[in-house]
C-alpha cells in the first residue's frame, strides 16, 4: 500500500512539471512572433512596437536580426482583410472567405 502510494506521488510530480513546462513553451511561442525595435544610438532599449527611444528621442528601428528574418520570410495576407491584419506564413486560401492569399510585398520593401 505504501509503494502505491510512493509511486501515484511520483507520477503526480512528474505530471506537474510536464504540465507546467508545457505552459511555458507556448506562452513564449507567443512572443516569438512579434517584432523587435531597437534604438540605433542605445541598443539596451528594446521595444515590440515602433516608436522613440526614452533616452535620445530617436526613431526605434527594426533590429538587424529582425530585419535580416523578414527579408527571408514571405507574408501573405487576405485581399478582403477577414481578419484584420493578420498575416500568414503560407501561400494558400482565407480560412475565413476563402480568397487566394497575396504576398505582402510591402513589407519586404519597408526593410530595405
Amino acid at each position: 500500500m505504501k509503494s502505491i502510494k510512493n509511486l501515484m506521488m511520483v507520477a503526480l510530480t512528474i505530471f506537474s512539471f510536464v504540465a507546467y513546462s508545457q505552459e511555458k513553451v507556448s506562452s513564449k511561442d507567443s512572443t516569438l512572433n512579434k517584432p523587435v525595435y531597437t534604438c540605433p544610438m542605445h541598443t539596451s532599449i528594446i521595444s515590440s512596437q515602433p516608436g522613440k527611444c526614452s533616452k535620445c528621442g530617436m526613431n526605434l528601428n527594426l533590429s538587424p536580426k529582425e530585419k535580416m528574418k523578414m527579408e527571408v520570410m514571405k507574408t501573405y495576407f487576405c485581399p478582403m482583410k477577414c481578419e484584420g491584419d493578420k498575416s500568414y506564413d503560407k501561400a494558400g486560401k482565407c480560412p475565413k472567405c476563402g480568397m487566394t492569399l497575396k504576398e505582402n510585398k510591402q513589407e519586404n520593401n519597408k526593410n530595405s
